[in-house]
Order: structure tokens, then C-alpha cells, then sequence
């Protein structure tokens, strides 16, 4: 016989359930009962140990592995080495940066002239183009000059009769002194003719003006430039009949080469450039575009207005500029840079690898063993892309520009220059 062993409890609750009626609520006298609670919750606790038993079973099946063989690599490390993070970082040097002072300007002709006409008459000839650049003396403009030369010659010929009387009238007085000596004639006759050579000779005075005056006129006949500079757009076509009171000129000149830039600056600023200024320096001042990305020109600064104006608290400033090329343009908006000091032999650093929280100023640093390590610096000058650096770094040091969202402190990384050229690689 068979040695019998009693069913363990797994068996039992198996067996109950599957040989349970088909309708738990029907018993053998075919009324209907309700099922029996425990037996459901038996059931429910066995099922939750199983699901129990099998998810430690899956979860902890690595972990016995690798405890139980050391050398065999787990599934999150198997294939990978330590955590590197791929970073841009650039190096700290020495070099120059600049102090500036930024305030907004714009071009400014040094002089500006509307030619007009001085006399009256018809315009004939025009010897410019509209927008040449024309030199000072340079024949611009004719109106013709024909009334005038008649006038000059009118005064002349008035000039030529009144001459005549003149002379006869010293020729008189000449006379009436002889005969005064004589005592043939009265000291008065004497007194009469010397008055009527003084009138005389004021009548050749008013002459002479005359003639010097049609003279005059036939010059303004001819309108010059009275400066070097480029002309604007013509006002008056050739055939028109110009005044002397019209309002309205024949033409514009503005000065190009040189040109100069009015531009303001804070009074808190104001101090030390004009103590370098007073003092005979010439401080240098570059003109922007209206971006402030492009350097457009490179001048002096020249003068400053000789009040703060009170509603904006600012100075007015003027800098001249050669303005060769001619990019500067009349009336342009330009953003002007006062240098006031050039410090030499500074730490500078880009802009971008400079982190800020509401503690301090920090870099991350690539050190030799190519970990990371945040250090906290003192930024001086800014200027552009690059940071004077007071404190914190030395010139050699390398920075990280991009990637510091992914680093932590003693992080490994595989820095790359800013130039693309392989840095400093993680040590093995």
C-alpha cells in the first residue's frame, strides 16, 4: 500500500473550489443559498501572494545574479562605462578690453547749406548733377546776368560825367584862391566853390558805388559752392524766374567728409570722461548700427554742449568722423560708443560660459582630470562677447560654454574648445 499524505492547504482550497457546485447558490435541496465568505476571501489572499512572490521573483533575479557571480555585469552597466557628458568649453586668456560708454546719437553734417539767389533774374544753366559731390568755388548755378551788365555800364557812364564835373570844380577853386590873394573876388565866392567841390566829389563816390554794385550783382550771377560737400536734390529747374526774397532755396549742401555724430550720455557717466577730456585726451567714440552689431565708423570726440538738459538728465556730445568710405549718411540713427579707459593684461572669458543665481557669479570648470567643479568669479568689464574676469579663474582655465544643464559637481566630461578641436578627454 501507498503511503497517503494529507493535501496541503493550496490543494484543499483548489479542490473546494473546483468541485463547488455550479451554481454556489443552489445547495441539494435546490435552494438557493448564498456563497460562503471566507472560502472567496481564501482565494483573493492566494492569488495576491502569488502575484506577490512573482514580481520579487523578476525584480530581484539581477541583483541575486550579480551577488552571486561579481563579475558578471548587470543589464544597466553591461556594455557602458562611466557617465561622460560631451561640453564646449573655451579657455580663459589674457588680453585688452575696453570701457565704453554707450549712448544714442545720430549723424550730423557739420554744415549744412541752402543756396539761395542774391539777385533777381532768370535761372539758365544748372552745371551740377543732382547728388555730386562738389568742392568749394565750384560753378553751380548762371542767372543770366544781361540786366546787370547794363546797370554797370549805365554806372559808368554817370560815373565818367560826374568825373568831369569834378575836375572843373578844382579847377575853379584853383582859381578863386588866386584871386582871393588878389582880393579880386570875396571869401565867400572862395567858401561856395570849395562846398561845390566836396559835392562833387561825393557824386563820384555814389558813382563809384553804383559800378561796384552792378558789379556785385554780376558776380551773384554766378552761384558757387561755398562748401565741399554733396548736393541734394535740384529745387528749381533751368528757365525759372528766382528772387532774392523767395523763400525757398535753389539747392542743398551738406557736408560728407567730415561728418560728425550728436549723441547723449547719462550725467552719473559724465565725471570721469570729461576729466580725461579737459585734460587734452582724445577719446575715441565708434558708431553702430541701429542694432548695435555692426561698427560702421571710427571717430574723436570733439565737443560737448555746455548744459544737462533737465528733462532727460543727459549731456549732448559731439564726435567727428572722416568718414572716407561715406558710411555715414545725413540724419542717420546710430548707437555711439564713448572709450574711456583700455585696461591691459586682464583675464577675459566669453560671455556665455558666465552662470548667475541669486547667490553668486560661477563658471564651471573643466579641471585636468577632466571632472567639472563649479567656482564662483568676480566679473568686471563687459564688452561684446568677452568678460573681464577679476577673480576666481586664471588666464589657461577652461570654462564651460554649452552643456552646463547636464553637469554636476565632479561630473565627468569630454571637453571640446570652442574652436571644435578636441580639449581635455576623461581620464581611463
Amino acid at each position: 500500500m501507498s503511503e497517503q499524505h494529507p493535501p496541503s492547504a493550496l490543494e484543499q482550497v483548489t479542490h473546494g473550489v473546483l468541485d463547488a457546485p455550479a451554481n454556489p447558490r443552489r445547495d441539494l435541496s435546490g435552494i438557493d443559498t448564498p456563497p460562503s465568505r471566507g472560502r472567496l476571501w481564501l482565494w483573493l489572499l492566494v492569488l495576491a501572494l502569488l502575484s506577490a512572490g512573482a514580481y520579487y521573483y523578476w525584480t530581484h533575479r539581477p541583483a541575486r545574479a550579480s551577488a552571486t557571480n561579481p563579475s558578471a555585469p548587470t543589464s544597466s552597466a553591461r556594455g557602458r562605462g562611466p557617465m561622460v557628458t560631451p561640453v564646449v568649453a573655451a579657455k580663459a586668456r589674457r588680453g585688452d578690453i575696453g570701457v565704453f560708454l554707450n549712448g544714442l546719437g545720430a549723424v550730423t553734417p557739420i554744415y549744412t547749406v541752402t543756396i539761395k539767389s542774391r539777385v533777381d533774374g532768370q535761372l539758365m544753366q544748372v552745371h551740377y548733377k543732382e547728388g555730386d559731390l562738389v568742392h568749394q568755388d565750384d560753378l553751380l548755378l548762371e542767372i543770366d546776368p544781361r540786366p546787370y551788365q547794363v546797370q554797370l555800364e549805365q554806372a559808368e557812364g554817370q560815373l565818367i560825367k560826374d568825373q568831369a564835373a569834378l575836375d572843373n570844380a578844382r579847377i575853379d577853386l584853383a582859381r578863386y584862391e588866386t584871386l582871393l590873394k588878389q582880393n579880386a573876388v570875396p571869401e565867400q565866392t572862395l567858401a561856395t566853390q570849395k562846398a561845390l567841390v566836396v559835392q562833387d566829389e561825393g557824386i563820384v563816390k555814389t558813382d563809384q558805388g553804383q559800378i561796384d554794385n552792378a558789379k556785385l550783382n554780376l558776380v551773384y550771377c554766378h552761384i558757387t559752392a561755398p562748401i565741399t560737400g554733396r548736393i541734394g536734390l535740384r529745387l528749381v529747374d533751368p528757365g525759372n524766374i528766382v528772387h532774392a526774397a523767395d523763400t525757398n532755396g535753389l539747392l542743398v549742401i551738406t557736408q560728407i567728409q567730415p561728418i560728425s555724430v550728436i549723441f547723449t550720455l547719462a550725467e552719473d557717466q559724465l565725471p570721469d570722461m570729461l576729466r580725461k577730456w579737459r585734460a587734452g585726451e582724445k577719446l575715441r567714440v565708434d558708431a553702430y548700427d541701429r542694432a548695435g552689431n555692426k561698427k560702421i565708423a571710427q571717430g574723436v570726440l570733439a565737443t560737448v554742449d555746455n548744459q544737462i538738459d533737465q528733462t532727460t538728465g543727459t549731456l549732448r556730445l559731439r564726435a567727428n568722423f572722416d568718414n572716407a568710405d561715406d558710411a555715414l549718411f545725413p540724419n542717420q540713427f546710430v548707437n555711439a560708443r564713448l572709450l574711456v579707459e583700455m585696461k591691459h593684461g586682464v583675464t577675459l572669458l566669453p560671455t556665455a560660459t558666465i552662470q548667475r543665481n541669486s547667490q553668486m557669479t560661477y563658471v564651471w570648470v573643466v579641471k585636468p582630470d577632466s571632472t567639472v567643479a563649479v567656482r564662483q568669479i568676480t566679473v568686471g568689464t563687459i564688452e561684446g562677447d568677452d568678460a573681464e574676469v577679476t577673480s576666481g579663474i586664471n588666464p589657461g582655465d577652461l570654462a564651460v560654454m554649452t552643456g552646463v544643464d547636464k553637469l554636476q559637481e565632479g561630473g565627468k566630461v569630454n571637453a571640446q574648445l570652442a574652436s571644435d578641436t578636441p580639449a581635455r578627454k576623461p581620464a581611463k
